[in-house]
């Protein structure tokens, strides 16, 4: 078995893919952004972050993790990184659920760590109450002792979620669990074949960085030659870029130009070598296919300053051979240690510690930055949509 080059033979790009990736062969520019400005105090003001941790984080829909870290049934994996103590589940029939990571009896933590665990009942290690992958309370001991209970109405506690193009979505409020978006964006994401995609790597970084500061690296295209002149620079062309609106995520395309012609945009193959799509969701989640792989990373802010960044790197099969391990091993070296830690990360955090001087009271945007401002206005429209 040689090496995969590319991945989603036979697959087309959805329209709004197709869209984008003709407007960059045509040369067309979707966006009527001037140069503009962004506050720094939305980035540096603690009050400011407290608005969006109840506006945003602890009340719209948001991506957990993708489908591949729990890919068969009875799994289990906890997951704390949001402040929630959450535990993420593949049941018999494999569906994914998100509860809460709460024994029923006593309120104790059911389950431990933050590894995927195989294991089709779940035990609380205080007083051994067992509940099924699927959060149904099974037995406990002793059940003489609690004559009035109803094990139906003791099942773990879940919380909204929907599994769709390869990812799981959660949402803390029943009230605002509006999945509509995240399906649509799952078409793009199943023309991508993401569900099909195994998990190869996984970590998570800690960037004394304000959360949006990492979304504005990948919402502009202005750095990538500078930047990442280094690394993967010299594969991109400043200005060539297309994005549009997916409700209010931001999907954007950056392609090579000189390299397009005679290619076939509808084939997904052919498209991806030469067009690299970007997802900017809301509130914090990233998803960059590469030609044979697709990064996806999460970012869970902690504070103003410092933002836990989940990646995940996804691959089109288990490697079968040392040859096929090596390039997967290089690329991940390539985004998660030399792209995102040490350019992107590093620049969110050079740029957190000079706008916590108060010496630039605003950001200047460019042209080529016009994402960055309206990913900031769809933040303005979810804190005001929630007052």
């Amino acid at each position: 078995m040689g090496v995969p080059t590319t991945v989603a033979t036979g697959r087309r790009p959805t329209e709004g893919m197709l869209g984008l990736a003709e407007d960059i062969a045509n040369d067309v520019k979707r966006d009527t952004i001037g140069q503009t400005t962004v506050p720094a105090h939305v980035y540096t003001d603690p009050g400011y972050w407290q608005r969006e941790k109840a506006a945003i984080f602890d009340r719209l829909p948001q991506i957990i993790c993708p489908s591949a870290l729990v890919p068969d049934a009875g799994m289990a994996v906890p997951h704390d990184a949001t402040g929630r103590a959450l535990l993420i589940t593949r049941d018999a029939q494999g569906t994914a659920h998100v509860f809460l990571n709460v024994c029923r009896h006593r309120g104790t933590r059911l389950v431990e760590g933050n590894e995927v665990q195989c294991t089709k009942k779940l035990v609380c290690p205080y007083h051994a109450w067992t509940y099924s992958v699927d959060g149904r309370l099974l037995a406990l001991p002793r059940p003489d002792t609690f004559p009035d209970l109803d094990k139906g109405s003791m099942g773990l506690v879940e919380l909204p979620s929907l599994e769709t193009g390869g990812l799981i979505w959660f949402c803390p409020k029943e009230e605002t669990a509006d999945f509509s978006y995240a399906r649509k964006l799952g078409e793009d994401f199943d023309a991508l074949g993401m569900g099909e995609h195994v998990l190869f790597r996984r970590k998570t970084h800690e960037v004394k960085g304000n959360w949006k500061l990492i979304m504005d690296a990948f919402l502009e295209s202005y750095h990538v030659t500078r930047l990442h002149a280094q690394t993967i620079g010299p594969f991109f062309k400043d200005g060539v870029t297309s994005g549009d609106m997916v409700g209010p995520h931001a999907r954007s395309a950056v392609g090579r130009l000189e390299e397009m012609d005679g290619v076939d945009l509808t084939d997904m193959a052919q498209l991806r070598r030469v067009v690299t799509f970007a997802y900017q969701m809301l509130p914090g989640a990233l998803i960059i296919p590469s030609p044979d792989y697709i990064n996806l990373m999460v970012m869970m802010p902690q504070s103003h300053e410092l933002t836990l960044v989940e990646d995940f790197m996804l691959i089109p099969e288990h490697p079968s051979t040392d040859k096929a391990r090596d390039h997967w091993e290089r690329s991940w070296a390539l985004l998660d240690g030399g792209v995102f830690a040490s350019e992107d990360f590093r620049a969110a955090e050079l740029g957190q510690q000079g706008l916590a001087t108060g010496v630039v009271p605003e950001l200047t945007l460019g042209t080529m930055e016009s994402g960055i401002r309206r990913y900031h206005e769809t933040v303005e429209e979810a804190l005001r949509a929630a007052n």
